[in-house]
């Protein structure tokens, strides 16, 4: 196959993706990504310009109300099963070199009590995709699990998810132990999940909170860029 040629096919399946990742297809989604692990696509081009490229697009139409909740969780369940297909294809050697292009270090972690992690794993992936190195701790994490993670890895970021009212104090009892240990301004602390809200993170003293994945991924890194500026 010529090289205009096989540039035209790449294009096409990424662009394939990104609209099943539009309209919510999780059939579609999968089988595209199937497809673009045969065609030996770099994943990381795919991701970046596929699966971000269709979550931006989902968040926009969030925004403006012509998608809602219910729309929002099955284009993260498309955006889900096309990222763990491809991250499933991907070479070692693709694996370390988005190790290397690290903007920061971000503990993800959905909450004690909560077993919801679509989100969470959707953030987990657009972190990675642009230049994060990120530990992704599960569901269900024990706050004083969290703590020590952060700790160990020497992380920049914590974000924290919560999809239920009932869990959303395990976001405000990680933050009152960071306080406890004095070691809370060693780290920027962001919450978010379907139950929170920015009044919710200014009350329990979060760094920042967003809605949707997309829009964390952009404040996380403006928050990383304020403290280095110090």
């Amino acid at each position: 196959m010529e090289l205009g040629s096989t540039i035209l096919t790449e294009n096409a399946l990424i662009e394939r993706l990104k609209e099943s990742i539009i309209a919510y297809d999780e059939e579609e989604a999968r089988k595209v990504a199937e497809e673009i692990v045969a065609a030996d696509i770099d994943p990381l081009r795919v991701i970046k310009e596929g699966i971000s490229a269709g979550a931006n697009v989902v968040s926009d139409k969030f925004e403006s109300e012509e998608y809602y909740l219910p729309e929002l969780m099955l284009a993260g369940e498309a955006m889900q099963a096309a990222s763990d297909i491809l991250m499933g294809g991907m070479s070692r050697e693709k694996k370390e070199e988005m190790e290397v292009r690290t903007v920061g270090t971000a503990i993800t972690a959905t909450v004690f009590g909560d077993i919801h992690d679509i989100g969470k794993n959707i953030l987990s992936m657009l972190l990675t995709v642009n230049g994060f190195k990120v530990i992704d701790l599960g569901r269900g994490i024990d706050s004083m699990e969290i703590v020590q993670r952060a700790r160990e890895y020497k992380a920049d970021i914590i974000a924290l998810s919560a999809l239920m009212t009932t869990t959303m104090p395990s976001q405000k009892e990680v933050i009152d132990i960071l306080e406890a240990m004095e070691i809370r301004d060693e780290f920027i602390v962001m919450v978010g999940g379907g139950s929170t809200s920015l009044l919710w993170a200014d009350e329990i003293g979060a760094d920042g909170w967003a809605e949707i994945a997309p829009k964390a991924v952009e404040l996380a890194k403006e928050l990383i860029e304020k403290r280095r500026r110090g």
